[in-house]
């Protein structure tokens, strides 16, 4: 059976760092469960145009995934039967040639990622086990979305007036109480660009450092300048 699960969420406004993956995350997800067929498996992939489909069984607990890469052997082994040697050094894809519904052919356990982690924490997972989606659960392993990479550079689709605004309430307003009225914050195609006097130069590099971490912010440059010490 193929299901479209849908898990309702509040909107959440992207107006405060870091950004979560409950931010960016599609909540509408296609999902297999173990007892799907492999042509079903295939059409759904095609349909909706994913290489990957989280496999659930009752209330949406992601038992599995299942991919284009555990498909692919049934094509590879169709028009030829593996010798012994080769059984025997690719036994998961030699069952998977011989299987037909998604919990012989899935993935499991499956990779997946809670709401809450960061957008970094999702790319390096992502990096680290060389796939693009990834099923996102809470504690008791229920879907509640997927995460793409596509999804991870949401954060640059935001608009320079955003990402100005975002800069000056959460690093000028706050570092730069006193003089903040004296520093300009532009940017323009994600690049942000701090100029003006303020008070105190220590910190002139916390306030850089802090402006490139705003997710968005595609580059910094620092002007600011502080009165020279007497």
């Amino acid at each position: 059976m193929i299901t479209a699960h849908t898990e309702d969420t509040e909107d959440t406004a992207m107006n405060s760092t870091p950004y979560t993956v409950a931010d960016v995350m599609t909540t509408r997800v296609i999902a297999v469960t173990p007892s799907t067929g492999f042509k079903d498996i295939a059409t759904a992939m095609e349909r909706w145009k994913v290489t990957a489909l989280p496999v659930i069984e009752g209330e949406g607990r992601v038992v599995g995934v299942v991919s284009e890469a555990d498909l692919l052997p049934k094509e590879e082994f169709h028009e030829h039967r593996p010798g012994l040697i080769e059984q025997m050094r690719r036994l998961g894809d030699t069952a998977k040639a011989g299987s037909t519904r998604a919990e012989n052919m899935m993935t499991t356990p499956a990779v997946t990622i809670r709401p809450d982690a960061t957008l970094p924490q999702a790319a390096r997972l992502m990096a680290g086990r060389h796939i693009k989606r990834l099923p996102v659960v809470d504690a008791d392993g229920t879907l509640k979305g997927i995460v793409s990479r596509a999804d991870l550079l949401k954060v640059f689709l935001r608009t320079d007036e955003e990402l100005a605004t975002e800069i000056r309430r959460t690093v000028v307003d706050r570092l730069f109480p006193l003089s903040h009225d004296a520093v300009e914050v532009t940017v323009a195609e994600g690049v942000a660009t701090l100029t003006g006097q303020v008070g105190d130069g220590h910190l002139i590099g916390p306030a850089e450092r802090l402006a490139r971490s705003v997710e968005g912010v595609v580059q910094v440059h620092c002007l600011l300048e502080a009165p020279a010490s007497p």
